[in-house]
């Protein structure tokens, strides 16, 4: 893992659609894994990483990005994995994608974190928060406004 200080990245769409939020997710999935970075998306539940899971198959017609639902540690030479419980997620990687309205505990173990802020009024709220913890803990998020 590098030495440079953990990136921390708002995307703020102005879909207010949790589909929004998981559309985003693959795009920024498939960059990520086109640079030959390793990818961890978690989410909330089971339901929710079904959902990804799904689209990453279908968002996009000309695109392949092999995942799998797993703990990133099982999962070998797969470059995206997903996840629903933060405990279990890896204590190290490149690219966390948090789906959670929380910020996950293995946050730090990552190069960098990329959260997407959807446009309702309860994604906005949980969003300023994780913005603020990030923030007070010594990082310097970045924000990115999404058509």
């Amino acid at each position: 893992m590098s030495s440079d200080p953990l990136r921390v990245d708002f995307y703020v769409l102005e879909q207010a659609s949790p589909q929004a939020r998981l559309r985003f997710a693959c795009r920024l999935a498939e960059k990520a894994m086109k640079r030959q970075h390793r990818v961890h998306a978690v989410t909330t539940d089971a339901q929710t990483a079904a959902e990804l899971d799904e689209l990453l198959w279908t968002f996009r017609a000309e695109s392949f990005v092999p995942h799998s639902i797993q703990a990133p540690d099982e999962a070998g030479e797969i470059p995206v994995t997903i996840g629903c419980d933060a405990a279990a997620a890896p204590g190290h990687g490149e690219v966390l994608i948090n789906l959670m309205p929380t910020v996950p505990a293995c946050f730090e173990g990552f190069e960098r974190v990329a959260e997407i802020i959807d446009a309702s009024d309860e994604g906005r709220r949980a969003g300023r928060e994780r913005f603020r913890f990030y923030r007070d803990n010594g990082f310097e998020p970045q924000t990115h406004r999404i058509a």
